[in-house]
């Protein structure tokens, strides 16, 4: 069989190679009725009917072998059996097969969502005028890659394009100078004035500074000539001595004379975009202390404010490099909680630690009753998020002086809030997933209806479609989360072609060729987690705490249980307390292993020990399911149970402690987007086990940095952590070459700095993309409107308003930045501009500012 063809050619064939075997399967398929089967199903009937094994092998071996070990999943609305066929990431076929006498036919994506909606809502597949979402149709004009290695690497397929067109057409030279000519900064033309505004007089200008620039010593400060830049049309932001100016001018005369994507991506990784920074992550208690643990809240804060110390730091250093003396700004927002219970998440400002011109931004939920004073789940938030995104908006207007340069979301509600604010504001959109809900829970648009009283689907799932829709690039930790692997889509990837049974048909949801997908993965804070052999830098004040909290054998309101051996090695993981993580699943693997139990204990770091203080219904019920497998396996005396964590100082220390022992970290998650704990273990040099579904299979090269354990298959899993305490008996070398084999691969891929420099170059290049692509992304921008308007808001209404307390809300008080950090702002400004941007934010304030 050639691997080129498609199903439909190859599966006549593959069906007549064993038509008697083929022919009693496909009845079986189809003689329970209408249903979903996964591969594992049409595998184990498949075992039923074909008894013999070397039968069975043959007929695995053969054609139908391969299309079926590329199918994902099959709709039974006999006598029909309609496959969803993978054969790569991105790539999808649909075939149609007829059990009574095994005729194939090729189908489209509606057809295939047609037949999985006949099996919940005959009547609804059936109806013509059902809802049908196409976001594809508007993209027909998109350039998009085709090779599957070609995903997430937006940037460098951009840069080819912009550079195609560059060459080709004239009109997109000119809108290079045009979109040259619109840089300013708080009104102050940057890099070019308005007499240099044909590509003429831009390259006459430069091929005169260039040669200007070459007889200089290459540390002469930019003002020492930028009079002369100044006549010849060139304003500041080329950079900071001649030898920088000269070599931002060379890139850009390079991309007008001869356009290469090289020179055009170190020309926009100099141009002077980005100053001002929105982050959204609503959700949850975002806090620097004490709110790790709390509902809704873990590793997406590290990660955010991780994000913007890093992004501080290149933007500082970039401004200085192109020689301006501007202050960044960076606001993260959120939700402001009156009832902070113990946090400072009432507090409306707070500074960034570790930065100096970044802060955390709280903004009330409001409803017509006043300001919502207690948590909210984020299944739950909806109702809150259009009027919470218009007053940040103008919260934000006031404060930056004007609409920030790059918003940037986090997580399905913090997305559609930055969705929501970029089209008001017409700034450039990029969004982080993080974790897609859809993937996480099986057959949850099929099921929507049954999901929906508790997870609100309908509306998050909206959200996603919309937001991924409306972004100007997508920042992904992994390639996983965008198209899977060979055998599991990606998150990014399921949403491509899905329905939600009585709602809407989505036949395009997302492409994930689409060049706006780029990986940029996050680091670990390299000064709070760092290898356990670095002594000098150790936080010993912190070891007598973590020896009561590892081996006390008391119970308390901090740990249970306790370990009889305190010589073993011990395996440790720490998570949210919720289905997914799958911190119960590793502790009933750890029951069930023998073997496992007599060579380590087992440490957990989760949630709450009584049910009664989670307001979280997942957590309420894993919190039960932890003490049953304690009690069903007899773990007493082999395992400690730790409550949330909130110190990251600590929690550090704690790694390093557990490398101590020669112990381990498992992250066991059903599946898991990233896998930041993995990332701040392996920074400590703990050997780590983590979940094969997801980022952490990208991360982990196994058996060399660490070992990937499937979270489906426990016992399997356990063995080979077992397998590994036991080689380490017997070879005590092993454990070191695990973990500087984990410590190797971090510094080589996963650092903070190498992060915060792609992101702003994508900040940088997609605002001149979506200037390429203007009047298609406005059509798409009506389209979404439509959708968000006419269905969104609708799905909104259905979604409870929380009736706790309340309190009036207050009189608007316009927050404010630091003395030194607003003067400096005005400082770069001439009077008359200063006053006039005050006045026009002003105003621009007082507006409401009605989103979409």
């Amino acid at each position: 069989m050639k691997r080129s063809e498609s199903a439909v050619d190859t599966m006549p064939e593959a069906l007549r190679q064993s038509r008697y075997h083929m022919k009693k399967c496909f009845l079986k398929y189809v003689e329970k009725g209408k249903r979903m089967m996964k591969i594992h199903h049409l595998m184990e009937e498949m075992e039923t009917v074909i008894e013999d094994k070397d039968e069975r092998a043959q007929v695995l071996e053969g054609m139908f072998g391969y299309i079926l070990c590329t199918t994902q999943e099959a709709a039974i609305v006999p006598p029909y059996v309609a496959f969803a066929i993978r054969p790569n990431p991105g790539f999808w076929e649909y075939v149609k097969i007829n059990s009574n006498d095994l005729s194939v036919d090729g189908i489209t994506a509606t057809d295939y969502l047609k037949f999985k909606e006949t099996i919940v809502d005959e009547t609804w597949a059936n109806d013509e005028n059902a809802l049908e979402i196409d976001f594809g149709a508007m993209d027909f004009k998109s350039p998009t890659m085709s090779l599957p290695s070609s995903i997430g690497n937006g940037v460098s397929f951009a840069s080819k394009f912009i550079t195609s067109k560059l060459y080709a057409q004239t009109s997109s030279q000119q809108m290079l100078v045009d979109y040259l000519l619109a840089l300013n900064h708080q009104g102050e033309k940057l890099m070019i004035n308005d007499t240099l505004n044909t590509i003429s007089k831009l390259q006459s200008a430069l091929i005169v500074a260039h040669a200007s620039l070459s007889s200089m010593p290459n540390d002469t400060p930019y003002q020492s000539f930028d009079l002369r830049f100044k006549e010849w049309g060139l304003e500041k932001g080329w950079g900071d001595n001649a030898e920088r100016v000269r070599e931002t001018v060379g890139f850009l005369l390079e991309v007008l004379q001869a356009p290469d994507p090289i020179n055009l991506e170190k020309f926009f990784s100099r141009v002077p975009t980005v100053f001002n920074v929105v982050l959204f992550s609503i959700h949850g208690y975002f806090g620097q202390s004490n709110v790790l643990g709390l509902p809704d809240t873990g590793g997406q804060v590290v990660y955010v404010l991780d994000q913007v110390v890093a992004l501080e730091e290149e933007l500082l250093l970039r401004i200085k490099q192109q020689g301006l003396n501007y202050k960044p700004q960076i606001l993260v927002v959120t939700r402001l909680l009156p009832d902070a219970t113990g946090t400072k998440c009432n507090q409306e400002m707070e500074p960034v630690l570790n930065t100096k011109h970044s802060h955390i931004l709280r903004v009330p939920f409001r409803t017509e009753k006043g300001i919502l004073r207690k948590w909210v789940s984020r299944f739950d938030i909806y109702p809150y998020l259009e009027k919470f995104t218009q007053d940040a908006s103008e919260k934000i207007i006031e404060i930056m002086e004007g609409k920030p340069d790059l918003i940037i979301g986090n997580y399905t509600d913090g997305n559609l809030a930055a969705s929501l604010m970029a089209n008001k504001l017409g700034a450039t959109l990029g969004t982080i997933a993080h974790a897609l809900e859809k993937t996480k829970y099986e057959d949850s648009d099929m099921k929507w209806k049954e999901l929906d009283p508790k997870y609100h689907f309908s509306c998050q799932f909206t959200a996603d479609t919309i937001a991924m829709n409306s972004a100007d690039f997508i920042i992904t930790s992994t390639f996983q989360e965008i198209a899977g692997s060979k055998d599991r889509p990606g998150q990014y990837e399921s949403h491509q072609a899905f329905t939600l049974p009585g709602l809407y048909r989505v036949v395009s949801g997302i492409n994930v060729f689409d060049p706006k997908f780029n990986i940029a993965s996050p680091g670990a804070d390299q000064s709070v987690y760092f290898p356990y052999t670095e002594t000098q830098k150790r936080l010993t004040t912190f070891q007598p705490a973590i020896e009561e909290l590892l081996f006390s054998k008391v119970d308390n309101d901090e740990h249970i249980g306790y370990l009889e051996d305190k010589s073993k090695p011990i395996i440790f993981s720490m998570a949210r307390l919720d289905t997914v993580k799958n911190i119960t699943g590793l502790t009933e693997w750890f029951g069930k292993n023998k073997r496992l139990r007599s060579l380590v204990n087992l440490v957990i770091v989760a949630g709450f020990f009584d049910p009664s203080k989670s307001k979280d219904r997942e957590e309420m019920a894993e919190i039960k399911k932890m003490h049953l497998l304690i009690e069903k396996y007899q773990l007493k005396g082999q395992i400690r149970w730790i409550a949330a964590q909130t110190d990251r100082n600590r929690n550090s220390e704690l790694y390093r402690f557990i490398a101590d022992s020669k112990g381990a970290f498992v992250q066991p998650a059903i599946y898991e987007a990233f896998g930041l704990t993995v990332i701040e273990a392996m920074n400590c040099g703990l050997p780590t086990f983590a979940t094969n579904q997801g980022g952490p299979a990208e991360i982990i090269v196994d058996g060399v940095s660490g070992f990937l354990i499937d979270p489906n298959y426990g016992d399997e899993s356990s063995n080979k952590i077992a397998d590994f305490f036991q080689k380490c008996k017997e070879d005590p070398g092993y454990w070191k070459t695990i973990s500087d084999g984990g410590l190797k691969r971090i510094y080589e891929c996963y650092t903070w700095k190498i992060y915060a420099n792609k992101v702003l170059n994508m900040g940088n290049i997609y605002s001149f993309w979506k200037q390429l692509n203007k009047e298609q992304k406005e059509a798409k921008q009506r389209y979404i409107e439509l959708f968000y308007n006419l269905h969104y808001k609708n799905l909104v209404r259905t979604v409870p308003i929380a009736s706790d307390e309340v309190v009036l809300a207050p009189k608007h008080v316009r927050p404010k930045l630091p003395t030194e950090d607003r003067q400096a702002i005005r400082d770069t400004q001439p009077k008359s501009q200063s006053l006039a941007v005050a006045k026009r934010t002003e105003g621009n304030a007082t507006q409401k500012c009605n989103i979409m």
